[in-house]
Parts: C-alpha cells; structure tokens; sequence
C-alpha cells in the first residue's frame, strides 16, 4: 500500500494544469493521475487545496507543479480585459509546470501539425516502446528515453510511432545532444535571448518549438510560443479588423501587452481558445 501525503496546494487546479497542452504524458487513474518526472514514478490527487502525493516524491511534485508560483500576484499584471478575464475564470489554478529539459524538447519536436490528443499518444507510444517501466503497486507509468537512448534507435522504428516526418528532427536532436553539440543543462544559464537562438540550432525547432522549451522547461515565464490558437485569439480579439498581422508584430505586442509573465497569459488563452474552438466545431 503507497502512503499518500497531502500537500498544501492553493490556487491550484490539477486537472487544467496537467491537460492544458503543455505536458503530454499524464493519464487518468482512479481519483487522480499517474506518470513520470524524469525517472520517477508518480501518482498524483488532488483534494480540496491541497494534492496527494507518495510522500517520497513529496518535494519533487511540488516542485514539477510550480506550487510555489505566486500565482495570484502573477494574474494580477495581466491587462484588465474581456478574453483575460475570461480565459482566467476558464482556467482557474492552472499553473507552469517545470519540465525537464530533454524531455519537453524532444515532446514539442512532435507537436507540429498536431492536435494535444495526437501528440500525448505519441509520447505514450514512445515512452512505452523505448523508455523504462516503471511499476509500485497498482501503479505503472514509462519514462521519457535520454537522448543517448534515443540516438541509437533506428528511424523506422521511431516511424512505428506514428511521427511521420517528425522523426527524422527527433532522431537528429537526439544525436546532437547526445553527442555534446548542445548542453541542455547549461542553457539554464544563459539569457532567453541566447537559448532561444541556441535551441534554434537543433533539428527541427523554430522559434515556436524553442519558446515552448524556454517557458515550460526553463521558466522563462515571459516567452510566448504563438501557434494556431494564440494566433487567432489575437488576430479576433487583439486585431480585429486586420486580415494578416505578422509574426513579428504579434510577438511584439504580446511582450508589451501581457508584461513579464506573459507565457502564463498565453498558456491561460491557449486553454480557453482551444477548448472553446473544439465545442464550436
């Protein structure tokens, strides 16, 4: 029998975190969720404010999960407008997650031209094809493979995965990070500015991929990744009228717009639009 401890956890919604497009990996169990953080095997609950956690993994879940944010004052700088408001009343208590680097690199070099439900089984697919099991009771979860694991895999069995052209990028990446070409670790080190053009380098990734990497892997809570859902919510509401705004001009509003913690403010709208968009369909 696992022993769960209960962790304070206020201002904070399980679900709409760990189902919001920033992780991928998460599956419904029981009353909660079971997956990974790095090598560990976790079983997570929530109740009330606070989450259930094995209590050897205490520390490490609520850490992964941000609890320490302060979210509230976090919210507060947003602007003071319609789609904020209601995008933040939608996504009540989601948080940042803090993703281990190789990890959420490797994940997002899948995403392109996928929908959440495509890319979460395409983690799944790879975790349980090539990472390790991980097994504590009831409870069973696969870990994400290390590059150097990765790099030795042969391309048609990555194909077996259903990655399509993504393969070749993820397999390259793997590669370079295993053989050195860059240090995942040290970027943490380094400006935004820096990382993001470093991680530019690798297979595959654009400037979307890299700020994905660079707000939900290194906590630079001020880099927004604009994709389909963040372009058309500020194209409708931000620039309605205009037929093409572009890139640069939307990057550059959102920095000025939504202030220093504007990855939360897109991750917030990103929740809301997709969900919203799918119910329309």
């Amino acid at each position: 029998m696992i022993r769960l401890r209960a962790v304070p956890a206020p201002h904070f919604n399980l679900e709409k975190t760990l189902c919001s497009g920033q992780v991928f990996h998460w599956t419904p169990y029981g009353r909660g969720f079971v997956g990974a953080i790095s090598e560990n095997l976790v079983y997570l609950e929530q109740v009330g404010a606070s989450i259930r956690v094995p209590a050897e993994h205490a520390k490490l879940a609520a850490h992964y999960l941000a609890l320490d944010h302060p979210l509230p004052a976090i919210l507060q700088t947003f602007p003071d407008d319609p789609a904020i408001r209601v995008a933040l009343e939608f996504g009540q208590g989601l948080r940042i997650i803090r993703q281990p680097p190789w990890e959420c690199l490797a994940t997002f070099l899948t995403s392109p031209l996928k929908q959440v439900q495509q890319i979460q089984a395409i983690s799944l697919a790879i975790r349980k094809r090539f990472g390790r099991r991980l097994r504590c009771g009831e409870f069973e979860a696969f870990s994400y493979p290390q590059p150097q694991e990765l790099a030795e895999i042969r391309l048609e069995k990555l194909l077996e995965c259903k990655l399509g052209f993504r393969a070749r990028n993820l397999l390259a990446t793997a590669k370079m990070v295993a053989a050195g070409g860059v240090d995942l670790e040290a970027l943490r080190h380094r400006s935004a500015e820096e990382a993001r053009v470093m991680l530019c380098e690798l297979p595959g990734v654009g400037e979307k991929i890299a700020n994905c990497v660079l707000l939900f892997a290194y906590e630079r809570l001020e880099a927004v990744p604009i994709d389909v859902w963040i372009g058309r919510v500020l194209n409708e509401v931000y620039f309605t009228g205009r037929a093409k705004v572009p890139l640069r001009e939307l990057k550059s509003f959102s920095a000025n717009y939504f202030g220093r913690y504007a990855g939360y403010a897109q991750q917030y709208l990103f929740h809301h639009w997709r969900l919203k968009y799918r119910r329309r369909r």
